[in-house]
Formats: C-alpha cells, sequence, structure tokens
C-alpha cells in the first residue's frame, strides 16, 4: 500500500456525533482526502462534540496538539452509578440523588487538582491490554489513578436528580470519573473547546492551514 499523502495538510475540527467512534471519523475525513489523518484526543463513542483532526503533513505535529485543556457540557444523573460511567454500562449502584446544597459540596471536593482512578472502559492498557476490552469481557482489574486539574466545575441546572455541569478541565481529565465521584454518570457529554478551537467553528470541509492553528497555540 502506497504511503499516505502528506496534502492537504491542516486541522479539521469536526463536531462527532453520538454513537460513532473517533476512529470512524478519522477514517472518514482520510477516505475524503486521501491524506494521512490522525486526532488529537479522541471522544467515547457516546459523546459529542468537537474532535480535532490533523491532516497530511499536519499529522507530524500531533505532539503540539495533544494535551490541550477542554471544556465540556455534561448531564450527571446521580440515580445511579454504572459500570462504564454512561448510559451503556449496567447499574452497579442505586441511590437517592443528594440535595442541592449535597450537590455544591460533592463539587467542591471535585475543583482544583484532582486524582480519580481511571474508568474501567478506557483506552488505557492494562498489562499491554486495552482496559475497555478487559472490561468486555467480565476482567476486573484494579484501576490506576490519574492526577488532573479542574479550573471550573459549575453548575447549570439541577432538577430531578440530573445536573447539567460546565467544566474546564486539564487534558486526560475523565468526565465519567468525576460523574462517578459525584454519585451518578454520564447521562450526556458534550466537548465544547479544546485549547482555543472551538465547536462553534465545527466543518469538515474547511481545512485551516497548519501556520495559522500553530499561531492559536502560542
Amino acid at each position: 500500500m502506497p504511503p499516505r499523502a502528506l496534502k492537504p495538510a491542516g486541522v479539521l475540527l469536526v463536531d462527532k456525533p453520538a454513537g460513532r467512534s473517533s476512529f470512524a471519523v478519522v477514517a472518514e475525513v482520510r477516505r475524503r482526502t486521501g491524506a494521512r489523518t490522525g486526532h488529537a484526543g479522541t471522544l467515547d463513542p457516546f459523546a459529542t462534540g468537537l474532535l480535532v483532526v490533523l491532516s497530511g503533513a499536519t499529522t507530524k505535529l500531533a505532539s503540539c496538539f495533544v494535551g490541550l485543556d477542554k471544556r465540556y457540557l455534561t448531564d450527571v444523573d446521580l440515580h445511579a452509578r454504572t459500570s462504564t460511567g454512561d448510559p451503556e454500562g449496567e447499574i452497579v449502584e442505586a441511590m437517592d440523588p443528594p440535595s442541592a446544597e449535597e450537590l455544591d459540596g460533592r463539587l467542591e471536593r471535585l475543583r482544583g487538582e484532582i486524582e480519580l482512578p481511571i474508568p474501567a472502559a478506557s483506552a488505557v492498557k492494562i498489562g499491554g491490554e486495552r482496559a475497555y476490552r478487559l472490561a468486555r469481557r467480565g476482567i476486573a482489574v484494579e484501576m490506576p489513578s490519574r492526577r488532573s486539574f479542574v479550573y471550573a466545575l459549575d453548575v447549570i441546572t439541577y432538577s430531578d436528580g440530573v445536573a447539567r455541569l460546565d467544566l474546564r478541565v486539564s487534558s486526560g481529565t475523565y468526565v465519567r470519573a468525576i460523574a462517578h465521584a459525584l454519585g451518578g454518570h454520564c447521562r450526556t457529554l458534550r466537548r465544547l473547546e479544546v485549547g482555543p478551537f472551538s465547536i462553534d467553528e465545527a466543518d469538515p470541509a474547511r481545512i485551516i492551514p497548519p501556520a495559522d492553528a500553530l499561531a492559536r497555540l502560542s
């Protein structure tokens, strides 16, 4: 197979729909352009929102785009925890949702520098194998913790045990882990921003030139 083309080069901002993997979105862009293609941070299949796709020679600059802060909007169902931290898992613990005052207390403990276990349904490798593959086979493993930073964690609405939260977090933060720590699971998850790039700019037909994209990182 011949090597993938290095052109067109640049950054594409894609609004990933629910139910599709990040890999599927990247593959679709690759088929359309014929160029080498990658992304700068995956989204879970159930999640929606901003996927930063790198095309052509810009894939060699991936290290510049990986590790950017993120902003998310999520609906956390505080009636139950699930095995995956999202709607696709099985309920593992049901409970009465907290009062607004209790929720405020839980949120306060999750602002700033935090350290939480990585969700079992994640792409982290455990003993050389992806954790989500082990979880699908019913193999229980002790997941490592990850330290990250929560810059902002704000309640937009709280009704009937479901909290809509606006989060600004460092790269590598699992919103599902935050939902689990709050006593629930993510019903929805939408990524609004990746560093200086916003979901409002999403247009899979527009390729931002590498120099323009890099200039926004400074």
